[in-house]
């Protein structure tokens, strides 16, 4: 099961942020919020994925899930899931997510995703629910999207 996915730039501005798992409490000192506590280990990823060797798989185990991402020119993919999941489909899930906007915004940029970030919600929403993969055709996930676009 997905935990939580992000896309974060090269200097750790977070893009996007989807949780489908609340983030656990880290009792380290006093009261910890929610929100806080996503914006600590939205930092702590952003560390990891960034420091680490290309020359080292795109798999990293993190606390109690495991961190999968993957670097698309300046932007990092990151979906965390189960300890137990199979790393290689969700690599493929990120791949396919990047296709998705790629197709959508014709030769995606950063500058798409913070313009157009309830689009990109949208497209990311159709594609996965609830922290599970709920569609895998890239033309019925567009077909989708462009629907609710002209309903609006």
């Amino acid at each position: 099961m997905i935990r939580f996915f992000l896309l974060q730039n090269r200097q750790g501005k977070t893009r996007l942020s989807k949780w489908y798992v609340p983030p656990p409490n880290q009792m380290t000192s006093g009261t910890s919020s929610p929100e806080a506590e996503k914006a600590r280990i939205e930092a702590e990823v952003h560390r990891l994925v960034t420091a680490r060797d290309k020359k080292y798989t795109n798999f990293i185990e993190y606390n109690s899930y495991k961190l999968i991402y993957r670097r698309y020119a300046g932007l990092f993919f990151t979906i965390a899931v189960d300890i137990t999941d199979n790393e290689l489909s969700y690599l493929e899930t990120v791949h396919l997510f990047v296709e998705l906007l790629d197709s959508f915004f014709s030769n995606v940029c950063e500058l798409d995703i913070v313009f157009n970030f309830n689009k990109v919600y949208s497209i990311l929403d159709e594609f996965m629910l609830a922290g599970e993969i709920e569609e895998t055709s890239k033309r019925e996930i567009l077909d989708r999207v462009k629907l609710l676009e002209k309903m609006e």
